[in-house]
This record gives C-alpha cells, structure tokens and sequence, in this order.
C-alpha cells in the first residue's frame, strides 16, 4: 500500500500561537503512524512564485491514514489553532508503490 503524504506550506501570523501547535501536534502524528519528513528548515522556490514561509511534510502508512489524522479528533484542536495563527496550503498526495 502506498504511503500518504501530508505537505504543508505555511505562514505564519501569530508565532505566539503557533507555538502552541507546534507543541500539541507531535503527539497526533505519532498516534496515527505518522512522521516528519521535513519541518521548516530552508528552502528554495524555484517555479510558480514564492512559497509561503514554512515547508512541513508527513508521511503516514497510507493516503487513507494521512486523511484520517488531518480529520481526527485528535488534530482538530491543533488544526484550529494552526489555522487562526497561520495563512496555510496543506495537502494530501497518495506515494507510489
């Protein structure tokens, strides 16, 4: 079964908040087998205009398992605060086999 991949670009408004996600989230990946690839650090946009200021990528063990932990009880309340404290671009995309 092929991995699902959660990637997100994000700016962040409210680093006060933020800190606060950043905190609480962890704990949802690891419950849903998942993990960072790539959280922050820097980066280079080379085509399509720049990229928002953060780049975060999750692997879980199937696209079905990435969808599950973004609409999970577990992420909602982090989602919430990520969400008032950030501009974001997040998407799910299937790995290959």
């Amino acid at each position: 079964m092929p991995a699902g991949y959660i990637i997100a670009q994000v700016e962040i408004t409210d680093p006060e908040a933020y800190e606060a996600y950043r905190a609480q989230v962890p704990a949802t990946i690891a419950e849903y087998d998942g993990e960072y690839l790539a959280r922050g650090g820097r980066f280079e946009g080379l085509e399509g205009g720049e990229p928002l200021g953060r780049t975060v990528i999750l692997r879980f063990p199937s696209y079905e398992g990435a969808l599950a932990w973004y609409h999970s009880e577990e992420y909602a309340g982090p989602r919430g605060i990520r969400q008032a404290a950030s501009v974001s671009k997040v998407m799910v995309v299937e790995g290959m086999e």
